[in-house]
């Protein structure tokens, strides 16, 4: 047995796992402010099959819908050479860098006519691929014209949050597209419109399991290519700005870039169809992967509200980020010495 199947971060993550279910509670109907607030206080996802199919851009957003409704519109593109956008990649010297995608303003037809190609070819050979998913509040912006299509907020979430949605996203790709692991500090209530989604879940308790390191930035740059669907993709540094705490630890590839902890991990994987509706908890990791449906487009939209910092929620994280930093410390440099001696 390893120190880390004894030591305190081992034991949190092993009581958390004994006291919690490693299922995602499926609710009948969406739940009263009350009930909400309990899955909050508990900071526990679940899922509501079917609760968005009445919403007017579930029985409605078809590529013709949404070509017809945004003609004309210019939309912001996040652009990689493989689907990755905000993600840990190597660069050509082997080093991990945070790499943000190279963007473009595109009119939204031809925007989507080439996700819509991108998905229906049959070898995927274009290195070159578009995602709308600029997290910035865009449904409200520049996708206003499709916000008539959704409520302007989650009843329930607002009545139990005492606050409106902080930013209302939409996300529209195909399967190519994937989203790192990550966490956000917003209670997040998710809606699939179009396609599939599929998501691993990883409660906060697991920190440990997923090693996050301090990682510099950049962003995806292009060069001139003679073939638009082969740009010649480069990742540019950007060495002024300061490492940010990263997740490089992968649950679909278990073995790499591993910790002592990662083996304690238990996953939850779920899919979410079109019309169902997921709450994502603050602080809970997840990746995100999607599969198309005949219109060759997977398309969501989500409702961010911001966390609660008072308390011990926010608190309690930073010191569990904390202890296993000190940990992988130890790990890293055994001959470190506390300053009482041991």
């Amino acid at each position: 047995m390893s120190d880390a199947d004894t030591d305190p971060v081992s034991n949190l993550i092993k009581t958390y796992h004994s006291l919690n279910a490693n299922v995602v509670d499926i609710l009948p109907e969406e739940p009263s402010p009350l009930e909400f607030m309990r899955y909050v206080a508990q900071n526990r996802p679940f899922i509501v099959r079917h609760a968005a199919t009445s919403w007017s851009a579930v029985q409605s957003w078809n590529a013709n819908y949404l070509t017809t409704v945004l003609e004309g519109a210019k939309v912001k593109v996040a652009n990689t050479p493989a689907g990755n956008a905000d993600a840990v990649v190597e660069d050509e010297d082997g080093r991990l860098v945070f790499v943000e995608p190279y963007e473009t303003f595109e009119d939204f037809g031809e925007f989507l006519a080439s996700v819509r190609e991108d998905a229906q070819s049959a070898n995927n050979t274009r290195q070159h691929v578009k995602y709308a998913q600029t997290q910035n509040d865009n449904l409200r912006d520049e996708y206003s014209r499709l916000s008539q299509d959704v409520p302007d907020d989650i009843p329930f979430a607002r009545i139990a949050l005492g606050q409106s949605a902080d930013a209302i996203n939409v996300w529209i790709g195909n399967q190519r597209s994937t989203t790192a692991l990550h966490k956000d500090n917003y209670e997040n209530i998710y809606v699939q419109i179009r396609g599939e989604k599929h998501f691993t879940l990883l409660p906060p308790c697991e920190m440990a399991c997923v090693n996050e390191q301090m990682v510099l930035k950049g962003r995806y740059t292009t060069t001139t290519s003679t073939n638009a669907d082969k740009p010649n993709f480069t990742i540019q540094k950007a060495l002024t700005s300061a490492p940010i705490p990263t997740a490089i630890w992968d649950p679909e590839a278990p073995t790499k870039n591993q910790t002592p902890y990662s083996h304690l991990s238990q996953p939850i994987r779920l899919t979410l169809h079109a019309g169902d509706m997921l709450y994502l908890p603050a602080m809970w990791y997840h990746q995100v992967r999607q599969s198309c449906g005949d219109e060759g487009f997977c398309c969501a939209v989500n409702y961010w509200y911001d966390m609660e910092f008072a308390g011990a929620f926010w608190a309690t994280n930073g010191f569990v980020r904390d202890v296993v930093r000190e940990q992988a410390m130890r790990v890293r440099y055994p001959a470190l010495k506390r300053d009482d001696g041991e």
